[in-house]
């Protein structure tokens, strides 16, 4: 008696039943992927070192100094670093208004923004040359509200203060808002050793490969 073929038992039968599995595309699509991201953050933290050197100090409208941290109402040393460096700015006359920035972060009874008003008010730059914005809770939101602040006064031009490996992505956050934008980093502001300019940088470039992905 011939023996009757089990199809399932048939070679052929699983090649025409098997289903490519999807993981070797995926696994090719991330690798791709994160080759991407590794080439943005390299070329965006060399742009960031290569533009940490620039200082473009020039008259505009406004000054603003982006916050750091504060302690009980008192700037940190690096934001007093900035403060410092925006009030000599303004008293050599490179803009009549200075905007600081910065919300309460931990301590809801001080916000950066306030603090550093006070500060440079106690410095001797009058009342009405000074503007705190106090609700920000990083840069992009500093940007995008000091940038209404600028609108409604009817300013276009500032020169932005902060540390020089902060400089290169405090310019494209205002110049997204419509603000031309003049970078004056802080003295003394790059790292000293090449870690951590190399640290600084990439954490820069990430920083800013986050907020254009929420773009």
């Amino acid at each position: 008696m011939r023996a009757i073929a089990n199809p399932v038992d048939h070679p052929s039968a699983h090649v025409r039943g098997t289903v490519a599995r999807p993981w070797p595309w995926l696994l090719g699509a991330a690798l791709v992927w994160c080759a991407g991201v590794a080439v943005f953050l390299g070329t965006t933290a060399i742009e960031v070192i290569r533009e940490a050197g620039l200082d473009e100090t020039r008259p505009a409208g406004a000054i603003i100094v982006f916050g750091a941290a504060q302690y009980a109402g008192r700037p940190s040393p690096v934001f007093r670093a900035r403060l410092d460096h925006a009030f000599d700015l303004f008293q050599s006359g490179i803009a009549p208004l200075v905007i600081t920035t910065g919300g309460a972060a931990k301590d809801p009874k001080f916000s950066e923004g306030g603090v550093g008003r006070d500060y440079l008010m106690t410095r001797g730059i009058p009342d009405p040359n000074l503007i705190a914005e106090t609700q920000s809770d990083d840069t992009a939101e500093s940007a995008e509200r000091t940038a209404t602040i600028l609108r409604t006064n009817g300013v276009r031009h500032c020169v932005a203060v902060s540390d020089a490996y902060h400089m290169f992505r405090v310019k494209r956050l205002l110049e997204a808002e419509g603000v031309v934008t003049y970078v004056s980093p802080r003295p003394d502001s790059i790292p000293h050793t090449r870690f951590g300019r190399s640290l600084a940088a990439v954490r820069e470039a990430a920083s800013y490969l986050l907020w254009k992905l929420h773009l």
